[in-house]
């Protein structure tokens, strides 16, 4: 049997490479498995080499101590690879294809996954609906930043490229699709961007930088993004954007500084529970929601891509421990405000964003600043991007990167 290599979440502020089990085509008991998943068959699944398995901001909550994570998590659910395995179900996917691999979990055959809805899928989490791979209270699915993974639900769940040689010549942009890329596609979507819109993204960090190449490739007239991170900012201001240094004043001022008015059309919220006040400073987590309530106009909308939990141990009162927010709700009932949260459906956009990759009408690894790193470097890696380093940092756990 083949080894296997993956980055574990340890304790708070801490994660290590470890030895771990080849993938079989069944849920074993292990770290953060739900009890009703263990002994799960997975004829349906599929083993991949990953090809690039991404750090993400939302793994970067669980090893800061945010959740309820046991330690030995396998961590990763943004998965690119190369199909090694099938299992007897599997019909249409065959062994040596390239593909990427949505981070939430789905089934193809529940009521939501029939309505699109693949984020809350109804059959992959015991517990509630929807799944993700490494990730606390999904339901157990090992996670993907390791050298091999399984994916149950394999004909529904991949996307496979087209052209093999094509799709590793475009790899470092289409290892964005499992999730930041329609991620940030899916707050610009919810907050109504169209043809001529102002945008206003909360956060330069990866999603918000995918959030606001969204913007532009659907015609958005100006995105405005705002940080307290200069770097970060910088790397918004290189393909376009206007941006606000959040601790230079008021949001509202600044952005009629650049549109002659206080006020943009959509907001989108890429920042989630960790949110520190407008001009940094303690953690507010309800800070990002109500600013975009007050700067978007009368009859908007928001898209929320940026995660909210349930549960958070380190919240700064017992209400935030519980996941409740002190919303000026009535502000956003007053203008008429829509929301829009919850995990993206990756399924809903993948294809259609891999295609505007392959034929360049965008560069999404250029715009986030993707950055190849080895397995073994997993753990600078967390520690940089939580330093605040404007880079999205791709594991390279079986060289297929190397000449990226």
């Amino acid at each position: 049997m083949s080894s296997n290599r993956a980055v574990a979440y340890k304790e708070p502020g801490k994660v290590e490479v470890i030895d771990t089990e080849y993938p079989t085509f069944e849920l074993k008991d292990g770290p953060g498995v739900n009890p009703a998943n263990i002994g799960r068959k997975v004829p349906h699944g599929a083993i991949i080499r990953t090809v690039a398995t991404n750090i993400c901001g939302s793994d970067q909550h669980m090893v800061r101590g945010r959740t309820t994570a046991p330690a030995n998590l396998v961590l990763g659910h943004e998965i690119t690879g190369e199909v090694v395995e099938v299992g007897p179900g599997v019909e249409f996917v065959k062994v040596g294809d390239i593909v990427s691999v949505p981070f939430n979990i789905s089934c193809g055959r529940c009521r939501n996954c029939k309505e699109r809805k693949t984020g809350i899928c109804l059959n992959v989490n015991p517990d509630r609906p929807g799944s993700a791979y490494g990730y606390v209270d999904m339901g157990g699915w090992v996670g993907g930043q390791a050298e091999y993974v399984l994916v149950p639900y394999a004909d529904w769940n991949m996307l496979v490229f087209p052209d093999k040689d094509q799709a590793l010549a475009k790899i470092m942009d289409l290892a964005m699709l499992s999730d930041i890329f329609p991620t940030g596609f899916h707050g610009a979507v919810s907050a109504g961007v169209g043809v001529g819109s102002t945008v206003y993204v909360a956060g330069a960090g990866p999603v918000g930088l995918a959030a606001a190449t969204s913007a532009m490739l659907l015609g958005a007239a100006a995105v405005i993004v705002g940080d307290l991170n200069a770097e970060r900012l910088a790397q918004a201001r290189k393909f376009g954007c206007e941006t606000i240094d959040l601790s230079s004043g008021d949001i509202a001022d600044q952005i009629e500084q650049i549109l002659g008015v206080p006020e943009v059309d959509c907001g989108v919220d890429a920042v989630g529970f960790e949110a520190k006040g407008l001009h940094g400073g303690e953690e507010a987590p309800a800070t990002v929601l109500n600013a975009l309530m007050d700067i978007t106009a009368a009859g908007g909308a928001l898209g929320i891509p940026g995660l909210y939990v349930t549960a958070d141990p380190g919240g700064v009162d017992e209400s935030a421990k519980k996941g409740s927010l002190s919303l000026s709700l009535g502000t956003g009932w007053a203008k008429s405000l829509s929301f829009t949260t919850g995990q993206c459906p990756v399924m809903k956009y993948n294809r259609g964003l891999m295609m505007a990759i392959l034929h360049d009408r965008v560069h999404i690894a250029d715009n986030v600043n993707a950055k190849a790193i080895t397995l073994d470097d997993a753990p600078r890696g967390y520690a940089e991007f939580d330093a605040g380093a404007a880079t999205k940092y791709v594991l390279n756990p079986n060289g297929y990167l190397d000449a990226a």
